[in-house]
């Protein structure tokens, strides 16, 4: 038996849950300190914490209040268009929801033709389980779950996000150490909320679940795996439609001002930039948070199902079987730790230390947890159990375990780091690219592909060789603590990551209400370490997704009844080589929407330069509204088809063609997914970044391709249009379809294996 008794696992993932929450709150709180009214001057002496907080503006002599109440409006507009946008979103999501859910009840229900009789449990014979229909209610409800526990993640990070933005920028005048620590601070508060709201939901189903089924645990995580499936499929929603709608106002507002009009980002003048800032919270906040809440879900029910058949769910052995929440809860206490590093330990004092604050937050995080997953295994886990391997039972022991989920943990560090090298403009590759813009967009665009295409190499090897160590030790359940081992410091993983929107939202605050060029190079200092996390981010999501989804490949081959998959069978085979396809059509499908959507924006954006009269010299203002609004209908209305094509396809597949061939659409979309969503998405960031470099002027090779408006900066600015909707839209957005269509044949495996594959039965 474990060392840590049930009683214990009851009280422990709770209370885990409630410090992220209230460590989050707290955070939130420190934020909020930062006031949005303009001070009244009381005291002169203005030494607050003992030394002196002088403003820029004071040096300048520039009037303060006027620049604060313009932060504030410009905070609220974002904040409104991000706010109307994601309810008009979740409307419609919320009626594909409840469709959804009825589906997966008829579904379900019709296995057992919806009688309500105990059946034989599918894995022992000899065993009664309650019956299907039941299975259909609780995945039903958990699928319910799932997505609002979803939508909520996406939600409040969006707002947090839109709260700090201006405040971020107020602080910049300050220092840039200021500046950094609230808009860490802020991306802390998202991270710990999503972390702690999907372990405590995730448990409070299960022990709710669990009056009902009693014994039947086999019965009880079958019905759970809805809850990823739900996270999922909001997540899906929110990416597509987050990513087309920043994407369509940020190309659309490049190409017109700083192309055509040779303005500035963020000017104020463009009448797309409220529409631009709006876009990085409901794509990068909303949608990155909603995915990897998602990721985290699915892996916590791929682990579970698994056990569930393993000695674990035989012996009922309640720790060991929630092993992987127990981990997700170290993961909670470990991030809190590695916050106060970057927070209160260490101060920032110039640039140059932003990004090593951040990349110091990952290795922390990874080195202190792989001691938590040591001190979780050695509690919670029998010395020597057995886990369900495709009909037969392997025998496994502690020691290995903890192998797989470190060595999960570890791959995730090394995609991170790999990722930060071809994406960041301290590097070679980067400055390649800003190099190769001295002979205009072309070498540019080709120099970029094949960065993209080359930084596949080392993360896929690592995701390779974390597969083989944790198959050879614990099979299936084995990759899927391995994804969690990746997912375990998501805390931390979701701060940076959110850091980076918010920043650059701060930058474009500072420009819009007209600040010292001073501020703005401090928050462009910000934003660019914010691109190379962002960029780390996306790694580590497309990482655990290819981890994921392979593990609930394996619990759909288990519950499916399927022993091998056979590639040599015609059945398979075209099931692989179709799944391999599915990737570039979804990307055809959200590339050709931003395209749409960018063009619509540009003609908007031209009218209004060459229709109002007095907006370039700044007499008159835009029509923030109108863009805004372009921007929202092409997005909900984009979204349908690739987020329908990914939710149909498991569906029409496995019911049609039945099992074998799921399963090699499901191989086949995992394997070409991982790595187009990889380069697009290191293609992009390096663009960008690119451009950046030639913007900061930084070295003495960068002033040579610079400055703004010069012929190279214009071919790098034009590579970063190609490659934004790579790195926001269809990159990000592939590790979805790969985990999406995996879950939901879990959740539909029982109706496949008995009526699936209308076809070959003729």
């Amino acid at each position: 038996m474990a060392l840590l008794p049930d009683l214990g696992t009851e009280i422990v993932i709770p209370v885990c849950a409630v410090i992220g929450i209230i460590f989050s709150l707290i955070q939130w709180v420190l934020v909020s300190r930062v006031k949005l009214s303009p001070e009244r001057k009381e005291a002169n002496n203005n030494s607050k914490n003992g030394f002196n907080d002088c403003l820029i503006e004071e040096e300048e002599g520039i009037n303060e209040q006027n620049v604060v109440l313009e932060c504030a409006n410009i905070q609220s507009a974002i904040a409104e268009g991000a706010t109307s946008f994601l309810f008009t979103e979740y409307q419609y999501v919320g009626v594909f929801m409840v469709a959804f859910a009825i589906l997966i009840f008829l579904f379900l229900g019709s296995v057992e033709g919806f009688s309500t009789k105990s059946q034989p449990c599918t894995f022992n014979k000899e065993k009664f389980c309650k019956p299907a229909l039941a299975t259909a209610a609780f995945s039903t409800v958990s699928f319910l779950l799932g997505a609002f526990t979803s939508v909520i993640s996406g939600f409040l990070g969006m707002k947090i996000a839109t709260f700090a933005n201006a405040r971020t920028t107020l602080e910049a005048r300050k220092g840039v150490g200021k500046a950094f620590i609230t808009a860490f601070r802020s991306g802390a508060v998202m991270g710990f909320l999503l972390a702690a709201n999907g372990l405590l939901v995730l448990y409070i189903a299960i022990s709710l679940f669990k009056l009902y089924y009693g014994d039947d645990w086999e019965g009880l995580f079958e019905s759970i795996t809805g809850y990823g499936l739900g996270g999922s499929s909001m997540a899906l929603f929110g990416r597509v439609g987050g990513g087309i709608y920043t994407k369509a106002a940020d190309v659309g507002a490049d190409l017109v001002g700083k192309v055509e009009r040779n303005i500035p980002e963020d000017d104020p003048r463009n009448p797309a930039v409220i529409a631009d800032n709006v876009g990085d919270n409901v794509g990068d906040i909303a949608g990155m948070g909603s995915d990897l809440f998602g990721s985290y879900a699915e892996s916590s029910c791929a682990a579970l199902v698994v056990a569930s058949i393993s000695s674990f769910g035989i012996d009922h052995d309640f720790t060991a079987m929630l092993y992987p929440l127990l981990i997700s809860s170290m993961g909670i206490l470990v991030c809190l730790i590695t916050t106060l590093f970057a927070t209160d330990f260490f101060e920032i004092k110039a640039v140059k230390e932003i990004e090593p604050a951040l990349k110091r937050q990952l290795i922390i995080s990874t080195a202190i947890m792989t001691i938590g997953i040591a001190i979780v295994t050695w509690t919670c886990v029998p010395p020597t159990f057995t886990i369900f391997n495709f009909g037969a039972q392997k025998v496994v022991k502690n020691w290995q375990l903890f192998l797989c989920v470190a060595v999960g943990l570890w791959a995730g560090l090394i995609i991170g780091f790999v990722t930060e090298y071809y994406t960041s403009n301290a590097y070679s590759p980067v400055q390649d690219v800003a190099d190769s813009c001295r002979t205009g967009a072309a070498t540019n665009v080709i120099f970029g592909l094949a960065l993209g295409y080359k930084s596949v190499i080392i993360p896929i090897f690592a995701i390779a060789i974390s597969i083989f160590v944790s198959f050879s030790f614990a099979a299936m359940y084995g990759i899927a603590v391995a994804a969690l081992g990746m997912l375990s410091t998501i805390a931390t993983g979701l701060a940076i990551d959110a850091y980076g929107p918010i920043s650059d939202n701060a930058g474009g605050i500072a420009e819009m209400a007209g600040m010292s060029h001073r501020i703005r190079e401090r928050t462009d200092a910000l934003d660019a370490a914010g691109n190379t996390t962002a960029a780390i981010g996306k790694g580590f999501a497309i990482g655990s997704a290819a981890l994921v989804s392979l593990a609930l490949f394996g619990a759909f081959v288990s519950r499916a009844g399927v022993s091998t998959v056979d590639v040599l069978t015609p059945k398979v085979f075209i099931g692989l080589i179709v799944g391999a396809m599915l990737p570039y059509w979804f990307s055809a499908m959200t590339m050709k929407s931003v395209g749409s959507a960018a063009l619509k924006m540009v003609e908007e954006v031209r009218r209004q330069f060459n229709t109002i009269p007095g907006l370039m010299e700044g007499r008159a203002k835009p029509d923030y509204a109108t863009c805004v609004k372009i921007s929202t209908d092409a997005s909900i209305k984009e979204m349908i088809p690739p987020g329908a094509l990914v939710m149909l396809t498991p569906l029409i597949v496995g019911t049609f063609f039945g099992v074998e061939t799921l399963s090699g659409v499901l191989a086949g979309s995992l394997v070409s997914g991982v790595q187009i969503a990889i380069s697009a998405s290191n293609t992009g960031g390096a663009w960008d970044n690119a451009k950046k470099y030639i913007e900061a002027g930084a070295s003495e090779h960068a002033r040579t391709l610079g400055p703004k408006g010069s012929e190279p900066h214009k071919a790098a600015v034009i590579g970063d249009t190609i490659g934004d909707p790579l790195k926001d839209t269809s990159g990000p957005s592939l590790n979805i379809l790969i985990k999406l269509m995996a879950v939901e044949s879990l959740v539909f495996a029982p109706f496949f294996a008995t009526h699936g594959g209308l076809l070959f039965k003729i």
